[in-house]
């Protein structure tokens, strides 16, 4: 069973910098959708975002091994991230876990980041 180890608080403070860029009134994560178009061979190509650039960086940070849970239940992680509640009490290992959820779901779902 592989774990990672907690985040410093330097990791901490660098992820939460990202917060009012992303919470801004107005903000959005996607720039534009590409692709979904029908093709000449009759194929149609699978539509996907392009991110704002802070939705990138953030991913790109909160994929480091310091926030991976190796060992998540992304039914159980997505089952948090609905809940307001826990999320504003959330322990780390709770916070590692959603954000586990999140990185990992847009290799399955694209535009899963803007969620």
């Amino acid at each position: 069973m592989k774990t990672s180890r907690l985040p410093t608080l330097q990791e901490i403070e660098e992820l939460t910098a990202f917060l009012p860029g992303l919470c801004a009134d107005g903000f959005s994560p996607i720039i534009s959708w590409s692709g979904g178009e029908k093709q000449k061979d009759g194929s149609i190509t699978m539509p996907y975002p392009s991110y704002h650039k802070v939705v990138e960086e953030f991913f790109r940070v909160a994929a480091r091994e310091c926030w991976l849970d190796f060992e998540y239940d992304p039914k159980q992680a997505c089952k948090m991230l609905r809940d307001e509640k826990l999320i504003k009490t959330a322990s780390l290992s709770e916070i590692k876990s959603m954000l586990t959820f999140c990185v990992r779901g847009e290799r399955f779902s694209d535009g899963h980041w803007a969620q």
